[in-house]
């Protein structure tokens, strides 16, 4: 009986952890510019998730129209590096500017963006931190991996 009452107790405390260890994060990244989306719940969320994972949230403002958009993503997703180390350090959430929705109430609250894609550094907090020009972490036709790396590194947590 004893072994039943066990096997039962470690039964219940094995299910209870692996159900809290799997609903421990229900946060949904934001990976499209998409001008339907609230911007400022979406940093909300970001910011209850840095705080639980200690990073940093990168808010990446730009659009489906924006050819260098394109090309950061593609920068991002080709370069192992630069990616695992993007996503080890920030959550990134993509803020839509676009004709269909410019964000313009939300994004007052950050300084004036010069071009896009355009990053703003926000500590784990929502706090806002730096105000990042790509355009300077271009190279020809596409991104500097060592400009990319070094703004990362100089911004991580």
């Amino acid at each position: 009986m004893l072994r039943i009452l066990s096997a039962l107790v470690f039964s219940v405390l094995f299910l209870t952890a692996s159900s809290f260890s799997q609903s421990e994060s229900t946060y949904k990244p934001v990976k499209e510019f998409d001008p339907s989306r609230n911007p400022a719940e979406d940093v909300k969320e970001a910011a209850i998730e840095a705080q639980s994972t200690n990073k940093r949230i990168i808010l990446d403002v730009g659009g489906d129209w924006c050819i260098w958009c394109h090309r950061l993503d593609d920068f991002i997703k080709k370069n192992e590096e630069i990616n695992n180390f993007l996503h080890k350090n920030f959550i990134l959430v993509k803020i839509n500017f676009s004709k269909e929705n410019k964000n313009e109430e939300f994004l007052s609250k950050y300084p004036e963006i010069p071009s896009y894609p355009h990053f703003f550094v926000l500590e784990k907090n929502g706090e806002l931190l730096h105000s990042q020009n790509t355009g300077e972490l271009e190279q020809d036709k596409g991104y500097s991996k060592e400009k990319m790396m070094t703004f990362l590194k100089n911004w991580a947590p």
